[in-house]
């Protein structure tokens, strides 16, 4: 399965999550993404998910 990662940042540019997660394709990685940032109250903070090859899925400002 791909690997992903989700950050989230404070607006001081703290980082408040930094998590690796596997999903069997983009679409799923994303809902399980927006899914970790509601747990940890970071939906509206900056954040962004990435694939290993680094390609953008999720992205908020």
């Amino acid at each position: 399965m791909p690997l992903f990662v989700l950050t989230a940042f404070d607006k001081n540019g703290e980082k408040l999550l930094d998590e690796t997660f596997e999903a069997a394709n983009e679409e799923e990685a994303k809902k399980i993404g927006e899914q970790k940032l509601r747990e940890h109250h970071c939906y509206d903070k900056t954040h962004r998910c990435t694939t290993s090859s680094g390609k953008l899925i999720l992205f908020h400002r």
